[in-house]
């Protein structure tokens, strides 16, 4: 069973998508904000990561940079899940890394679209 963190500061938002995901057969764990993220992938390794980008104490783009400067960490494919929707943000996420840029609010079936495509980066 894949491991998948969902990192999102809306709790409504958070709870939904692991809901979603646990119902298609994901172990899935959240974080609240980028630093608990890190912590919870640092102790975890998760197989992916869906992480917001405006967030509290450590943004989505902050998680990104750490995860790559992590060895242990930096093959750990990352969707971005968040509502900036120009297109110059959605490049500024691909090229620092990110697989995905899923722009919310979620059509759910995109979400589990990307999961799938993402899983198969590992």
């Amino acid at each position: 069973m894949s491991k998948i963190l969902v990192i999102e500061d809306n709790l409504m938002i958070r709870e939904n998508i692991c809901e979603f995901l646990e119902l298609k057969s994901y172990n899935v764990r959240s974080a609240e904000n980028g630093e608990d993220g890190l912590n919870v992938a640092r102790d975890w390794l998760p197989d992916l990561i869906l992480c917001d980008i405006l967030m509290p104490k450590l943004d989505g783009y902050g998680v990104l940079q750490e995860l790559q400067a992590s060895p242990q960490l930096t093959t750990i494919p990352v969707i971005f899940l968040t509502a900036k929707s120009e297109r110059s943000d959605q490049k500024r996420g691909l090229e620092l890394g990110a697989i995905n840029y899923l722009v919310k609010p979620l059509d759910m079936e995109d979400l589990i679209t990307g999961v799938q495509e993402g899983l198969k980066c590992i």
